[in-house]
């Protein structure tokens, strides 16, 4: 696939993957693999600039690998989080994000539980804006990491083409950003993706998407080359769904969509004895956080096919090429 410079770009923001060109996603795959190779100390292209992590929503993956990333370029951290920031006082999203900007930060990285919030504040503000995940939008860099440790692990890192790979996301698609970042950009480089789960997590609207939607998860285990798990994300279920305990009882069975967590782990999980079924060299990813022994076992996610932590040294390093790319000029 043909190389553009990251300068090319429509915006100097990262707000989602949907849209974007496969010499677009590639650039910054492409410098993710070559700070990965680095046999040299990474230039401090940040060194004397500031970046504020503006996170309404709680995170503990996404800030520390930002943050990581943002020390590893000589820049340094503002973390304004959840209740100590002034919208628990009524001020809105947009004035906040304004009033850090006029703090002389060079760029803010957006986490909000509202879809949009990151455009929304990319109106408004001429610094770049770093979609950390909004609501069940997007979450980009989480994608771009994704893209990445599933190419490394079937040997495209040359032109990062996911032609003739089939990858099954699987579980609470419809409430996941993280699903959605991976369908576009997976299928922007060739992939076929395919969301498995129970209808009302799973739901056939997502084949507008481009992906193709199941509903069972053993026919599709032996044709895929990397199994996504999610999360069943209680929080975004109701209140009955909060408790994974109380709900494997059933009692969250309407809000989850499921009869009852023990039915989903039947259904869905991915358990030792499934893992045994894929194909070899089918690999095993997850953006966590994991809820073993529900969505997958301690076995798989510890397992040889497992790279969940890779995923997450690789988060890292994106960060790193999406911090220089947008900001290091």
């Amino acid at each position: 696939m043909a190389r553009a410079p990251i300068s090319t770009l429509a915006t100097r923001h990262l707000l989602g993957l949907q849209g974007m060109t496969a010499p677009e996603l590639c650039e910054f795959l492409h410098a993710t693999r070559e700070l990965d190779t680095s046999s040299t100390d990474v230039a401090r292209t940040l060194e004397g600039r500031s970046i504020a992590n503006l996170f309404f929503e709680d995170s503990t993956r996404t800030r520390g690998s930002f943050s990581v990333a943002a020390a590893r370029l000589g820049a340094s951290v503002v973390d304004l989080l959840g209740s100590t920031l002034s919208i628990s006082k009524g001020e809105t999203l947009i004035d906040t994000a304004c009033n850090v900007e006029a703090m002389g930060v060079s760029a803010l990285i957006v986490r909000a539980r509202q879809a949009g919030s990151s455009r929304m504040i990319s109106r408004a503000v001429r610094i770049p804006v770093i979609n950390a995940g909004d609501g069940k939008h997007e979450h980009p860099t989480q994608g771009l990491l994704d893209i990445f440790t599933l190419a490394e692990a079937h040997g495209r890192l040359e032109d990062f083409s996911l032609k003739g790979l089939t990858v099954a996301i699987v579980g609470d698609v419809a409430s996941s950003r993280v699903a959605r970042s991976n369908i576009a950009g997976m299928r922007t480089l060739g992939a076929t993706v395919v969301c498995v789960g129970p209808p009302g997590m799973a739901p056939k609207s997502f084949e507008s998407l481009g992906c193709k939607v199941a509903h069972e998860l053993d026919p599709i285990l032996p044709k895929a080359d990397a199994v996504m798990m999610l999360r069943i994300q209680f929080e975004r279920h109701g209140e009955s769904a909060n408790n994974p305990g109380a709900a494997g009882s059933g009692e969250a069975g309407k809000s989850l969509t499921i009869a009852s967590v023990r039915e989903f782990r039947e259904r869905f999980g991915l358990t030792a004895a499934r893992a045994d079924r894929m194909k070899p060299g089918a690999v095993v990813m997850h953006p966590g956080p994991i809820n073993r022994g529900i969505e997958l076992d301690a076995q798989v996610a510890d397992g040889p096919r497992s790279l969940i932590l890779r995923q997450v040294s690789v988060g890292v390093l994106v960060r790193m090429a999406v911090l220089r790319a947008l900001v290091g000029e």
